[in-house]
């Protein structure tokens, strides 16, 4: 269905349990699309202070305040606190029949929220795949991201009607599907993190005065390349079977910061079985590049 011929929501009472980065930014991005935020609940001061400076009209209540006043209420709390906080909103008769119950849980698809719907909730799983920073430039990022939709048949119009008034696009994901959904985006934004932190370190005590700015460049034309290429786009010593230069990487890598080899070594064996499958690592070079991948010796030297 074109977005322009998806079905508007009427226009709801926004409620956020949980003041992190989500949530917040969620209840903006509604806002502007004519809803309107009611009630927000926060424990930390952080979360205290995001939701005054993001949502400086919307009174801070407890999280069965926020239900009570809330036709639709985004459930935006870490994963591994979400059941026990449905479970309990239940259990206190805080949830209204025909109130739209949504988490942003990427783990999770309804099921989590099946205490909520024998007390009458609408379930929906609405995860936004992108990564957060608590302002109000997310809101903005929002336009085009993919979100993970999962919710009953009945309500998957509404669904991904909510999510093309946030700016997203749905993307269905079955309920049973969705740890490895998470667990691929887990694995493409979270630990991309930690390699560019570790490289820009790295950089630095190689004396490099700006290694953002000498990354960006490559960095991005790296993600364009996989992006629309995947493992096509493999270049450097690994992919080449250059082993003399990862035997050296891993050398100074143990002099310098020991505690990258073990990722470094991880990461090189993934692209070289990749590499190797995908024919762009040569056969004949590839048992000297293993040998020095196998390497495991703390100490340094090879085994």
């Amino acid at each position: 269905m074109n977005p322009s011929q998806q079905p508007r929501p009427a226009r709801l009472a926004v409620g956020v349990v949980g003041a992190g980065r989500v949530g917040p930014a969620l209840a903006c991005a509604l806002q502007q699309a004519g809803h309107r935020p009611v009630a927000v609940s926060g424990v930390s001061d952080a979360s205290v202070r995001r939701a005054a400076r993001m949502l400086p009209d919307v009174p801070l209540v407890p999280p069965a305040q926020v239900l009570e006043l809330a036709d639709l209420v985004l459930l935006t709390v870490p994963d591994d606190a979400l059941p026990s906080l449905v479970e309990g909103l239940a259990e206190t008769g805080a949830i209204r029949p025909g109130q739209l119950l949504v988490h942003t849980s990427g783990r999770y698809g309804t099921a989590v929220l099946d205490p909520a719907r024998r007390a009458g909730a609408l379930p929906l799983a609405l995860h936004p795949a992108m990564t957060f920073t608590g302002t109000e430039v997310d809101v903005q990022r929002l336009a085009g991201c993919s979100f993970g939709v999962t919710a009953p048949q009945e309500l998957r119009l509404a669904a991904e009607a909510l999510v093309i008034e946030m700016g997203g696009e749905p993307e269905w994901i079955a309920e049973e599907n969705r740890p490895l959904y998470h667990a691929a985006l887990a694995l493409g934004a979270n630990h991309l993190v930690t390699l560019v932190a570790q490289s820009m370190e790295l950089l630095a005590k190689a004396g490099v005065e700006h290694p953002d700015r000498m990354l960006g460049p490559l960095l991005g034309a790296a993600l364009d390349n996989a992006l629309r290429s995947g493992d096509a786009a493999l270049t450097g010593p690994v992919a080449r079977g250059d082993a003399g230069t990862v035997a050296a990487h891993v050398s100074e890598l143990r002099k310098h910061a020991p505690g990258t080899v073990a990722g470094y070594l991880a990461m090189a064996r993934t692209t070289a079985d990749r590499a190797l499958a995908h024919g762009l690592l040569k056969p004949e070079l590839a048992e000297d590049l293993l040998g020095v991948l196998a390497d495991t010796d703390a100490d340094g030297g090879t085994q």
